[in-house]
């Protein structure tokens, strides 16, 4: 299944920071449609269309790395310019206010409010295919069927959405929910920011419909 973006190719910069399934990531982008480049250089990241966040391993450690790479200036200040960034599996994770993993606290990068904590299940880790439960209007799955699967590799997980939004001029979030043991948040669409808790790169057909849905909104 090859798929493609009309019109020109966006460029879409994978942040390289040491913790994240960089190669992976660049392949399923350019099925994608997009002119795709594995870098940490500031000026280039901040240039693309989209940034595009990795991250495997612990939140505590990613957040050291995409620190001395400077990605938390690139992400804070292409967001505040409202250009796209997208994160995935733990660079889903360290966009949140604050992760708990072996009893050692470590902050985030306090996008949303909540905590990253351990999964409430009897197998452990999260690994495997599942569904999930978008809500309507979601761009993200756009196009998807309702029983589409992700794979999943990980556990810790985010199991309460905390942002309000009371301002009716904003539009608010769409959060995705699946559940192993309890549910928790899979995907999010905010306004410029968009993570998945899944690996699309690692997902078939339904990942490669979903990064281009993302690739087509840049």
């Amino acid at each position: 299944m090859e798929l493609s973006v009309p019109g020109t190719a966006r460029k879409v910069v994978v942040f390289d920071y040491g913790f994240g399934n960089v190669r992976s990531a660049e392949r399923a982008l350019a099925r994608a449609g997009a002119e795709v480049e594995i870098t940490r250089d500031y000026d280039r990241a901040m240039n693309a269309d989209g940034l595009l966040v990795p991250g495997v391993g612990a939140f505590a450690a990613c957040m050291r790395g995409l620190k001395e790479a400077r990605g938390d200036w690139v992400i804070e200040r292409r967001l505040a310019g409202g250009r796209p960034v997208m994160g995935i599996c733990v660079g889903m994770q360290i966009l949140f206010a604050r992760g708990i993993e072996h009893g050692v606290e470590a902050e985030g990068l306090d996008e949303w409010p909540g905590t990253v904590e351990p999964l409430q299940a009897d197998v452990v880790p999260h690994m495997g295919w599942n569904t999930v439960q978008a809500p309507a209007g979601s761009e993200l799955f756009a196009g998807l069927d309702a029983d589409a699967r992700f794979y999943f590799v990980h556990s810790y997980a985010v199991h309460d959405w905390r942002l309000e939004t009371n301002n009716p001029v904003l539009r608010a979030p769409k959060v995705t929910w699946t559940t192993h043991g309890k549910p928790f948040v899979a995907a999010v669409e905010n306004d410029a920011l968009w993570a998945t808790q899944f690996h699309p790169e690692k997902s078939g057909d339904a990942g490669a419909q979903l990064l281009n849905n993302w690739i087509g909104t840049l």
